[in-house]
């Protein structure tokens, strides 16, 4: 394949400022299963080649399933006259980049594909069976996704490269129903579970059936829960919704594209401007350390090269509150003067061009010691869990954010259950209320399988590392 791909992109020699060639072959599986039935299991299987070149400032991308010299040709021809039709750019440099060559497996121990349906479903009709039992659970429901990414990557400046890619996820999910009350408790996340860059050895470790009866019993709890007061109070937030609060209101706020107007008409801008990072803007408080990580093991966002051959990095984005860097492609780069890319450009599947993507942004662990000495440390406030919703403006500016539980602490203790917790505030100001932040031993890979963004829509995959953290003087309310 990699020799198409040469073949490929020396055909665009003297037609373009650059090219390159990319092949995707993907293969996904998807399982669900409520109470005695099986709702789905929807296979996919994806081949293609995506070329893209850039000719006087202006990209043009084609995309083919047609996996041969003469497909590659075609889509290469069009890609070259997608690009001449485009109004003049002027010059727009690429930052540079070093060629690579070589390949990258990612961590897979238990191959997902290798195990039977019936295994696999059994499974998870396990865990589903142990949250049934009480009249009032109504649904009780599970999860799995699993794929498997081969890539090849070809370009003009010299770069050849694959890269093998396995993931693998699972959750389960209980729905009360009592009182004219609806609830929904979820593990190990809301939204369909966690997926990690791994094989089915990562759907075991999470252990669903040994939580089921408890999420079963949580969701019965919140049925008679009271409703959460509503008022100005310090919260501390378990990994998981830390690490939705970090994904909208830093991840996406300091995607360079979105700062340079690039996703205007679709996902937004930001309220960060280029200017910012030489500034260095105070985006939180001195506690707040962030992290872009492509190559955290069995993260999400981890490769050996982004789909530019930019290998992967580690990065800081924000140090002690201070924003340091952006999330950047080789064209953003350049674009701010920076002298190289942040590695951050990924496409989803062959038929998409890359673009300006999350790599794993992490919130990077404190000194507040565990979870439970963080909570000794508050005392009075809320501690909130399990995401229910979300809605941010489309500069990451404002926000409000819903959990599925919330507890009451008093005098460093967890007291009564709450239910319909939401709380409400502005980025930088929220970030800078925060005062403490959990160590290394609570830090935990919280994986998210659906960011979208782009025009046409491209959906993608990022983990995020987080440890629980607390906020003062935030703003709760009742969803």
């Amino acid at each position: 394949m990699l020799d198409l791909l040469r073949e490929t992109v020396d055909r665009a020699t003297g037609h373009c400022a650059y090219a390159e060639a990319r092949h995707v072959h993907t293969r996904q599986e998807a399982l669900a299963l409520h109470d005695e039935l099986v709702d789905a299991v929807d296979t996919d299987e994806s081949e293609g080649l995506g070329i893209r070149v850039l000719v006087g400032g202006a990209w043009g991308f084609a995309a083919t399933r047609d996996v041969s010299s003469a497909g590659a040709e075609a889509a290469l021809r069009r890609a070259l006259a997608v690009a001449a039709a485009q109004p003049t750019a002027g010059d727009r440099p690429l930052a540079p980049v070093t060629p690579a060559t070589g390949h990258w497996d990612g961590p897979c121990v238990i191959d997902p594909f290798g195990l039977t349906l019936e295994e696999r479903l059994e499974h998870l009709a396990a865990a589903v069976a142990a949250m049934r039992g009480d009249d009032r659970i109504v649904r009780a429901q599970a999860t799995a996704a699993m794929s498997r990414t081969r890539k090849a990557l070809a370009t003009s400046d010299g770069t050849a490269i694959t890269q093998v890619q396995t993931t693998c996820g699972a959750g389960i999910e209980a729905t009360a129903l009592g009182d004219g009350e609806l609830q929904v408790r979820t593990y190990p996340t809301s939204h369909g579970g966690t997926v990690a860059q791994a094989g089915w050895e990562h759907v075991v470790a999470l252990d669903l059936l040994a939580h089921a009866p408890r999420v079963a019993a949580e969701a019965i709890e919140l049925l008679t829960a009271p409703v959460v007061p509503e008022g100005r109070r310090t919260l501390v937030l378990h990994g998981e919704q830390v690490a939705l609060q970090l994904h909208e209101s830093i991840g996406h706020a300091l995607e360079l594209d979105r700062m340079l107007l690039g996703e205007a008409s679709y996902a937004g801008t930001s309220w960060v401007q280029p200017a910012d990072l030489a500034a260095g803007l105070r985006y939180g408080s001195p506690q707040l350390n962030v992290s872009a990580d492509a190559t955290i093991p069995g993260a999400l966002g981890t490769f050996g090269w982004d789909d530019e051959g930019v290998p992967g990095a580690r990065t800081m984005l924000v140090e002690n509150g201070i924003l340091r860097n952006a999330l950047s492609d080789r064209q953003s780069a350049a674009a701010v003067g920076l002298d190289r890319s942040g590695g951050c450009a990924r496409a989803e599947g062959f038929a998409r061009q890359p673009i300006v993507r999350m790599t794993n942004v992490s919130l990077e662990p404190g000194d507040a010691g565990s979870l439970a000495e963080l909570i000794a440390d508050t005392d009075d406030g809320l501690y909130l869990e399990s995401n229910r919703s979300w809605s941010i403006d489309d500069r990451r500016w404002q926000f409000q954010f819903a959990t599925e539980v919330a507890r009451e602490i008093r005098g460093g203790k967890l007291g009564r259950l709450y239910r319909n917790a939401s709380y409400a505030g502005i980025t930088p100001q929220f970030w800078g209320s925060m005062d403490a932040v959990c160590g290394p031993r609570e830090w935990a890979l919280w994986g998210l399988v659906n960011c979208g963004k782009g025009e046409p829509g491209q959906i993608m995959a990022v983990s995020h590392g987080t440890a629980p953290a607390r906020f003062r003087d935030v703003q709760v309310g009742v969803a």
